[in-house]
This record gives structure tokens, C-alpha cells and sequence, in this order.
């Protein structure tokens, strides 16, 4: 999955919700613990996400033509190549998503649609062996006019197939199962033989997953370094116009080599900005569209002419990922569940969601989320008690405040981007956690190289950061939870067993959809059982927007088609 930085992690989610880090808005959700007081606009947020979203739907008859959709975004992309480990961000994938190919439109409930912009036809031609036909629009092109082809679609495969180690890639994708990938009947047909069954084979070019020219794909220095200043290639209603590194700002402008429907904006615009300028900067009529995650927030773009707020159950949820890398303080399974025992998570969602949701209630499932199909409760319970007696019996031993072992303090360092919203919610962890005599250290830093330099390389005890979901989950497993020491992919905290690997190993190949659900929880089950991350809440999905913006807002599962946003006449 993506994860999203901010409230944000780099993140990332699946068809059953879970995460690519990412997202994926250019939007920040910034999560806070403001009490409602006497406002309460729980009854205006969602129901289950898959249900509905709230983006202002009109005819593309009824908008301006051009104008500017200016968003926020916490950093500028450490690697704009959204496959690699560097890549792998929700807010780096918001940007290109106007610019890249895919296979498959979503809507709202997650179901798909192919993408005739890109593809003409996708066929599951065979299931024994899998093979999958997919027919490339003949008009589709890079933004240098050349033909996307069949040896695009080869080349990716072969980069994110995981035979070379020396591609840093941020997952699979499943193309470690895929034997060939052949010309079919021209240059504008791929044909991928698999060799053995993958059940998420529509999430290869799809979701998170864009496609990419073969020069970005052929080699590893390429494919690590060739986007590192900038995109190169692209192939969607926009191009990247102009990138200014001291402003950070990036803006894209419409492609003029693009075949499909003349998009009604002109530009769309990211600036940087410090979380905390975020919804201010709405009010100020700087940007179009935020997310909204306390009732300051809900109550600003409220009074703010102008604005609307949409609603629709965000994919965007924030966990606690543990670090249990050989030789860290939590390496021990048997701790970080004793720890996540102690967690008050229902404590937690009920601040920082009290009166912008009815009920509030924790996430229970690192594959599924709320309101999609598979989801069920799979969680620790909250137990202090248990975890006093758990983390006697491992030798430490109550000194003071705080316990130790072997004269070591059992102090933990929790990391994270520097928003108040997360800084609230790890204040309430490190109170739960000092009931128990665990010491929590704070430790805040800016969205810039937060994950290539502090969360990749393991530079935590446990790290806080949200997962970003779109319509395919099943594919994002071995990416999160399978743990292979030469090849983290998105497991930052180097948490696993042979034995989980083996059983996301069946699961994702499994080609029946209810056994597929059975097996997916039964690995949720034993991630718990790892102690490998504490899911804590899914956000709200509020998002103020301006009030003449059409076609963009809250979409909930559903991918935005960016030739029709635009303002109304």
C-alpha cells in the first residue's frame, strides 16, 4: 500500500482497503483531539465507506473552460518513480495521477471499469495456466509522441518481478508470479503468462500501480535514480509544467499530446505547506480543497464563504508500526503485544473523532477496512492488566516509574510527522503506556525524508503514519507483512515469521473470492499475533472544498477523472 506522511503516511490500501505508503488525495488529513463542544457534525459524515462519495457531480456542459486547481502537499517527491521504495507516497502518487496510465477506473464501491483512455480491451484469457490479454488503445501515447506498446508492460514486469534485487521496489505487484509477458497480435497488445495463479492480476497496472515508459523500467539505475529530480515520460490529460524547487511548487498543464477529452482545467497547482497552514490556507483562498480532521477545522471551512464540506468515509487510516529489527528494544513478539495490550485505541479514535462521526470506533483489521466486504474484528482487546502480567513475566520489572531489564529502562521512541494532530495522539499512548511503566519519547520531524531517511531505515522503537487504500488489497500483503531481510519492501519495522510468509504465499494465490476473504483474515489474525502494528482509526473522509469546484472532493474508493473536474459557469 501507499504510505501517507502527514496524518499522512506513504502510504497505501487495497480492493478490501489495505494500503498502498498511501492516497490518495494531495490532501492532508491532519488528525486532531479537539473535543466537539456544542457542535456535533457526526450526523453529516458518511456511512460505510464502498457506499457513496461526495464530489459534486456535474456534466462537463455546466464548468468553466480552464482555470487552476491549486492543492497542498507536505514535501516534494524524493522519487517521482511511484514504484520505488522512494516513490512509494500517497502525496507523490496524487501528483502524477493526472499524468500516468493506468488499467482500470474505480468507482465508488470499488468496482471496475477498464480505462479506454489506455486500454481497449483486458481479458483473463485462460486460468490454467492464468494468462491476461491486454490491448493498448492504438491513439495512447507518451507525452513525446511515441507509441505506448506491449514492451512497456514487459519491461515493468520484468523490474517489479523481484529477480533482481538491485530494482529497489516499493512491492511486486505479483509480477514475481508472472513466467512471460509476450506480443500478442501487434505492438499494442501484451500477453502475461503467469506461472502460478495471482488473484489481484487486475492490480498490476492499476490502483497505485501506474504504468510506466520502458526507459524509466529497464534497469536499475534508471529505475532508482532517472526520476529523482523530476518525471520524465508521461501519458495523461496533464504534464508536468514547471517544477520550482525554491517555491516548491509543482504545476501541471494540460498534455498536448493527450487524445482523449480536452480536460476543462488549465493547470493544477501543489504547493508545500506546513501542515498547520493547511486549512488556513483554504480559508485564505490560497488552495481549492483540504481534508478536514477536527472540529476547528470543520467549524473554519464552515464560516469560510465560499466553501463546502463533502463527506464520504476516507480509505485513509492512521496506525502504530512497531520496530522489531533484530537487536531493537522491541524485538521480542511477546512485548510488542504486551505494549499494544495497554493501548487505549478506543480512547484514542473517541478523541480525536468525537462529534465528526457517530460512534466512533477503532479499526479492527490491517486488510480490510470498514464498510468493505471481509471486514471483521480481529483485534487485540485493551488490557492493562494483562500486559503488566505479560511484561513481568519477561523480566521487566517495575524501578520507579518505569521498568527495566538487565538495567535497561523500557523506553520506547515514537516517530512521527511533526502535526499536532499526531503529537495529541501519541500524548494519549504515552499516558496509557505509563500505566504500565513504559517510558514514550516523542519524537516529532518534518515531512521532508521523513520515510527515506528516518522510517526506512528503521530509525524507530515505533513510528506513527496512515496507509491509504484504493480497490485492491490481497496484492499489498506480501508488501506489508511478509518479512524477507534482503528485500523490505514496505515492512519498515522488519517484523515476520516463515510461517505468515508461507500463508500470504496461499493467499494471494487463491483465485476463489470467499476462501480468498477466509485466508486474508487469517493472516490479519496472525499479524496481531506478531505484535507487527496497532491499527487505530479510518478518517472521517470530511473535506472542505470550494463551493464552485465540480467533480472533486470526497470520492471514497472511487479514482478521479481528471478531464471533467473544474468550476462551475
Amino acid at each position: 500500500m501507499r504510505i501517507r506522511t502527514m496524518a499522512r503516511s506513504r502510504l497505501e490500501l487495497r480492493r478490501a482497503g489495505i494500503m498502498v505508503a498511501v492516497p490518495a488525495v494531495a490532501l492532508a488529513l491532519i488528525l486532531g483531539g479537539c473535543s466537539a463542544g456544542d457542535d456535533d457534525y457526526s450526523n453529516g459524515a458518511t456511512g460505510e465507506l464502498g457506499t457513496t462519495n461526495d464530489i459534486n457531480p456535474k456534466d462537463p456542459s455546466e464548468l468553466r473552460e480552464g482555470g487552476n486547481l491549486r492543492l497542498a502537499v507536505s514535501a516534494l517527491p524524493e522519487n517521482w518513480n511511484s514504484l520505488s521504495v522512494d516513490g512509494n507516497d500517497a502525496e507523490i502518487a496524487a501528483i502524477e495521477r493526472p499524468m500516468m496510465p493506468r488499467a482500470y477506473r474505480t468507482d465508488a464501491a470499488g468496482k471496475l471499469t477498464i480505462d479506454t483512455d489506455y486500454f481497449t480491451d483486458i481479458q483473463l484469457s485462460s486460468t490454467n495456466p492464468q494468462v491476461v490479454t491486454y490491448t493498448i488503445n492504438p491513439k495512447a501515447v507518451w507525452s513525446d509522441g511515441s507509441p505506448i506498446t506491449w514492451e512497456d508492460l514487459r519491461s515493468q514486469a520484468a523490474a517489479m518481478s523481484g529477480v533482481d534485487k538491485a530494482f529497489l521496489i516499493s512491492m511486486t505487484f505479483g509480477f514475481d508470479r508472472v513466467e512471460k509477458v509476450e506480443r500478442g497480435v501487434d505492438d499494442r497488445q501484451a500477453v502475461i503468462t503467469f506461472r502460478q495463479p495471482y488473484a489481484e492480476w487486475q492490480g498490476q497496472f492499476a490502483g497505485e500501480a501506474f504504468l510506466f515508459p520502458k526507459s524509466v523500467t529497464a534497469d536499475p539505475q534508471a529505475f532508482n535514480k532517472s526520476l529523482v529530480d523530476g518525471p520524465s515520460l508521461s501519458a495523461g490529460p496533464f504534464i508536468l509544467q514547471s517544477l520550482d524547487r525554491a517555491q516548491k511548487r509543482i504545476v501541471l498543464g494540460r498534455n498536448p499530446k493527450w487524445w482523449g477529452d480536452t480536460p476543462k482545467l488549465d493547470t493544477i497547482t501543489f504547493s508545500v505547506l506546513d501542515s498547520a497552514a493547511f486549512v488556513p490556507a483554504l480559508q485564505n483562498n490560497e488552495i481549492d480543497a483540504v481534508g478536514l480532521g477536527t472540529i476547528d477545522d470543520v467549524r473554519t471551512a464552515r464560516n469560510t464563504p465560499g466553501v463546502a464540506i463533502r463527506r464520504a468515509t476516507s480509505n485513509l487510516w492512521g496506525h502504530l508500526r512497531f520496530n522489531g529489527a533484530p537487536g531493537s528494544i522491541l524485538e521480542d513478539a511477546r512485548l510488542r503485544v504486551a505494549i499494544s495490550r495497554a493501548i487505549d485505541r478506543q480512547g484514542i479514535v473517541t478523541a480525536v473523532q468525537n462529534g465528526l462521526v457517530d460512534n466512533p470506533k477503532p479499526l479492527n483489521n490491517h486488510v480490510y477496512i470498514q464498510g468493505q466486504e471481509g471486514y471483521q474484528d480481529n483485534s487485540l482487546p485493551f488490557d492493562p492488566a494483562t500486559a503488566n502480567r505479560e511484561l513481568d513475566e519477561l523480566g521487566w520489572k517495575q524501578n520507579g516509574p518505569f521498568r527495566e531489564k538487565d538495567g535497561r529502562r523500557l523506553t520506547i521512541r515514537d516517530v512521527m510527522y511533526n502535526s499536532q494532530g499526531w503529537i495529541q495522539i501519541a500524548q494519549i499512548i504515552q499516558q496509557n503506556l505509563a500505566q504500565i511503566g513504559v517510558e514514550l519519547v516523542i519524537d516529532t520531524r518534518p515531512g521532508q525524508g521523513l520515510f527515506t531517511d528516518v522510517i526506512q531505515p528503521g530509525n524507530f522503537d515505533v513510528a506513527q503514519y496512515s496507509l491509504v487504500g484504493d480497490a485492491f488489497a490481497i496484492g499489498d500483503l506480501p508488501q506489508q507483512f511478509a518479512y524477507n531481510p534482503g528485500d523490505i519492501q514496505g515492512n519498515y519495522g522488519r517484523i515476520g515469521s516463515p510461517e505468515l510468509n508461507a500463508l500470504i504465499e496461499r493467499t494471494t494465490s487463491e483465485l476463489d473470492p470467499v476462501k480468498l476473504v477466509e485466508m486474508a483474515n487469517e493472516v490479519d489474525r496472525m499479524v496481531w499475533a506478531e505484535g507487527h502494528s496497532l491499527p487505530l482509526y479510518q478518517t472521517p473522509g470530511l473535506v472542505g472544498v470550494r463551493a464552485d469546484l465540480a467533480n472533486y472532493g470526497a470520492p471514497g474508493l472511487a479514482s478521479y477523472d481528471y478531464t471533467i473536474i473544474g468550476f462551475v459557469k
